[in-house]
This record gives structure tokens, C-alpha cells and sequence, in this order.
């Protein structure tokens, strides 16, 4: 897609200030790195770092039994969500594959705010306007909307000279309302690192005040901005999925090992009976995390993967950890050979590698 033709979020500017690399991204000019991505990756592994997640889609569902509707249409449990909290969950196809993987944030007695991913809002958007009943109200909130990840050990700390300290972010994985000049955010205690760490989600026209305002309070905890290359390796260390990658609508959420977000106990949802028969009869193939054994060429997505001399499957992520400082990745492999400590072969350019299935996560805080 020509540079022109990508969407830009409301801090492209801000980014081109800071010299950050830009590259396109789900139909998104977005910034891949400033500093370098082991320098990024290793100040939210040991400080904090700040995220322009602005690029990701927001929905808000409302009217009587929006909690009801969410519930036959998402794989987690909807019902369980009291007022101000979320959970990660998944948007089926009528096959069980994967549409996309959002989060749900209960924000009143009968309305959802929901957070998903940046190449798929259209896409998602039509799937539940679709399956909406008339009484409901869906509203596509995202071109209105700024956001930015705030990631890392020392992100509460951050939170607390940045907000006041009388202020203290939600805790995991509920959401709060704040305000930051005269303005309403929410901030919500999630994240993709691993790391401690919130999501700020605020008006679009205060973007840049709000960018350059925590830059400024995170100066003193080591803050730094940081790219969607630190985002991968971050992602990847902890095995959490990538949708386009690790996630697609020929694959389900149990084979990807995340059926603890699906509830197969609750009522009827789209895709519940090809999860049921996965359930029943056994994956295929597993999505599994390898560790490669020794340093050499970082392995990529579609790289093939061996076991025994066979062909078992494939690499859908791969990258060199740089908290591990070893190739790292996940793969597709036959449900025979998706065993921890399982040897495996990774091919890359013709020659073989050697690797080793590990539980995840593959990183484990010290």
C-alpha cells in the first residue's frame, strides 16, 4: 500500500519529532522505533515505556440486554463482568476460527466498550453490526479516539507523579475514569508485555498535549517511547498472539491453546460447536512455543519445523529475544508432536536448526 494511502494516527508528528522509523502496519503508517528495539524492549522490561496504540479500534455497545447479545457473540464469559472491568475473549466465525481477539470492558449497567484490533475494525464492525438485534446500539468510536500503552515496572509509579498522588490506577484488568486537562480519559490495567503496565484511552484532539505531557512526568523513571518492533519482541517473549500471525479464521482458540477464554459451559455462541468437536475429538495441531538451542539466524514466520526428519509444521512468529538472547518463536505443529521438551528442527534458508518446545511463557521475570 503507497505511503499515502495508510491512515496516520494523531501523533504521527509527534513521532516524526522524535526521528522514529515509520513502517506500515494493518493499513496504519505507524513508528517501528525510536532508540533501537532491544534498547526499547529493555526499558520496559526494566523501567517504563510509552506506546502509541492509537491505531486499535474501539466499540461501544449499548441498550437493554447488551450483556445478553456480547454473550452469544464472544467466547468468554460476559455475564461475569461486573461494572469496570474486562476480560480478553474472542470474535468467532460460524467455523470457530478466529475473526479477532478484543478486550471487553464493562463500562455501565448495560454498555461495553470494546477494544480491538487495528486491521480488523471494519471488518469486525460489519461481523457484529450483522448479528446486532435492533434494539442495540453499536457505535465505531475509533476514528475519535487516541490511545497510548504505558508499559513496564515502574508504570504505577509513573501513574502516581503523572495523575497525582492521590491517585492510583485500576487494578489488573479493570478500567477507570480520570481526567487530564479538563478532559475525561480511561485508563484501563492491561497490557501486551508482560510487564506491569495501564492503557489510556482519551479524546483525539488532546493526543499530542498528552503524549508529550507523560514523556515529560516519565522522564525521571527512565521512560522512553517506544515502537511496534519492542511490541513484538515483548508480545512474543510472554507467547501472547498475534492476530494475523498466531490467530486466523482457519484457526480456533483452542488450538491455540487459549481455551481458558472460551466458556464451552455458558449459552449457545457463534462458533461453540466447532469448539465442542475440537474439544471432544483433539486438535490437529497445537500452537506451541520453541526456544531454538543455539545462537544463529533468528527464526521467522513460515520457516518449516521438523521433528524426527518429519515435516510437523510451521512457524507462525519468530524473532531473537533480547531478554533470552537466543531465537525464540511460536509454531503450528501436529497435536503428535506438541509436547514440552519435544526436539524440533527448524529450517531457515536450507539448513537445519535445532530447537526445543518450552512451556510458556518462554520469559519469566527474575
Amino acid at each position: 500500500m503507497p505511503a499515502e494511502a495508510l491512515k496516520t494516527t494523531p501523533l504521527k508528528d509527534e513521532h516524526l519529532k522524535l526521528r522514529a522509523k515509520m513502517v506500515p502496519f494493518g493499513g496504519w503508517l505507524m513508528p517501528v522505533q525510536y532508540s533501537g528495539i532491544v534498547d526499547e524492549h529493555r526499558t520496559v522490561r526494566s523501567a517504563v515505556g510509552i506506546f502509541d496504540i492509537s491505531h486499535m479500534g474501539q466499540f461501544v455497545v449499548s441498550g437493554n440486554a447488551a450483556r445478553d447479545w456480547l454473550n452469544r457473540i464472544l467466547t468468554n464469559n460476559v455475564a461475569k463482568l461486573g461494572v469496570g472491568t474486562g476480560q480478553y475473549t474472542f470474535l468467532l466465525n460460524d467455523r470457530g476460527g478466529v475473526i479477532d481477539d478484543l478486550i471487553v470492558y464493562r463500562t455501565g449497567d448495560e454498555e461495553f466498550f470494546l477494544v480491538v484490533n487495528a486491521a480488523r475494525v471494519d471488518e469486525d464492525f460489519d461481523w457484529l453490526q450483522k448479528h446486532k438485534p435492533p434494539h442495540l446500539e453499536l457505535r465505531n468510536c475509533s476514528p475519535h479516539f487516541g490511545a497510548v500503552a504505558i508499559q513496564g515496572p515502574r508504570a504505577a509509579e509513573f501513574f502516581r507523579a503523572w495523575r497525582g498522588n492521590d491517585k492510583e490506577p485500576p487494578v489488573r484488568n479493570q478500567i477507570a475514569d480520570f481526567t487530564f486537562s479538563d478532559n475525561a480519559i480511561s485508563v484501563a490495567r492491561t497490557g501486551y508485555t508482560g510487564e506491569d503496565g495501564f492503557e489510556v484511552f482519551f479524546p483525539a484532539e488532546i493526543a499530542t498535549e498528552l503524549w508529550q505531557d507523560a514523556l515529560a512526568t516519565g522522564g525521571k523513571f527512565g521512560m522512553k517511547p517506544c515502537g511496534l518492533g519492542a511490541r513484538d519482541t515483548l508480545r512474543l517473549e510472554m507467547c501472547y498472539p498475534l492476530n494475523g500471525s498466531d490467530l486466523s479464521p482457519d484457526r480456533n482458540p483452542i488450538e491455540a491453546g487459549l481455551g481458558l477464554f472460551v466458556d464451552l459451559e455458558k449459552q449457545d455462541f457463534i462458533g461453540r460447536p466447532s469448539l465442542l468437536e475440537t474439544k471432544t475429538k483433539g486438535a490437529r495441531e497445537r500452537l506451541i512455543a520453541f526456544k531454538m538451542k543455539e545462537k544463529g539466524p533468528p527464526p521467522r514466520p513460515h520457516y518449516p519445523v521438523f521433528a524426527d526428519g518429519n515435516r510437523v509444521g510451521e512457524i507462525t512468529s519468530g524473532t531473537l529475544s533480547p531478554s533470552l538472547n537466543i531465537g525464540i518463536g511460536l509454531a503450528y505443529v501436529s497435536a503428535a508432536a506438541a509436547k514440552v521438551g519435544t526436539a524440533l528442527e527448524v529450517e531457515i534458508r536450507g539448513q537445519k536448526f535445532p530447537a526445543t518446545i518450552e512451556k510458556k511463557p518462554l520469559y519469566k521475570k527474575p
